[in-house]
């Protein structure tokens, strides 16, 4: 009985032990979000000089070292003018003119 018990618990602790090691290491994965504005500013974030921040298993670019304080004191509205930002650069690239375009059929004035 104690037997049967005892590797039944020692069972539990293996697998538990297991789930929580996969879990863990899915977690480690931050996902950089590519933002090239910072929210907290809305200036251009100098790639040599900027500094990042992991909130929710995302990392998030800024311009200066006190932007991400700033941030953590509401995160989820920076993050929405994020989302808000790259919404407009996709909206903006979409509408710009692909260099290979063909001009054939337009009239140029001289």
């Amino acid at each position: 009985m104690f037997r049967k018990l005892f590797v039944g618990v020692l069972s539990f602790i293996l697998i538990f032990g297991a789930a929580k090691l996969v879990f863990a290491q899915t977690q480690d994965k931050a996902v950089n979000i590519g933002n090239k504005i910072c929210p907290v500013t809305g200036e251009k974030i100098d790639e040599k000089t900027k500094v990042t921040y992991e909130y929710k298993g995302k990392i998030y670019n800024f311009c200066c070292a006190a932007c991400p304080e700033e941030f953590k004191k509401d995160p989820e509205k920076y993050i929405k003018k994020i989302e808000e930002e790259k919404q407009e650069s996709q909206k903006s690239e979409a509408e710009m003119p692909s260099e290979n375009q063909d001009h054939s059929g337009m009239h140029h004035s001289n």
